[in-house]
């Protein structure tokens, strides 16, 4: 008897082994989550997410945006009405999709903190 050959999940013409790796490769690294958990409200424009993550560096902020949009997670709007360009960030519908664990990150966070924080 041949073994079935191993399902290969396809997204964005990259190929991932499971989907648990597929979601890792999308949203994964330090900051992608992050980005995307000060998106869940709305709209914010870069000086505002650097604002919420003040550790980041510039040239990582602007790397991890162009790869979620790229990835279709996120959409860059640039307003051009008059001077200063105005770029914001939102989710898209994609992204929109990734809330509720998104939200499960968040509360597994406040829940160690909670139960296995404080000092050591």
């Amino acid at each position: 008897m041949q073994k079935e050959a191993h399902k290969m999940y396809t997204f964005k013409g990259r190929e991932y082994p499971c989907c648990a790796s597929l979601t890792m490769g999308v949203i994964g690294g330090k900051w992608k989550t992050v980005i995307l958990y000060h998106l869940i409200d709305g709209k914010m424009r870069y000086h505002e997410l650097r604002k919420e993550m003040p550790t980041v560096t510039e040239r990582t902020l602007s790397l991890q945006l162009k790869s979620l949009e790229e990835d279709g997670i996120i959409q860059r709007t640039v307003h051009t009405t008059k001077p200063p360009l105005k770029v914001e960030y939102s989710l898209t519908e994609l992204g929109k999709t990734l809330i509720p664990l998104l939200r499960s990150i968040a509360d597994w966070g406040d829940y160690v903190v909670g139960k296995y924080g404080g000092p050591k």
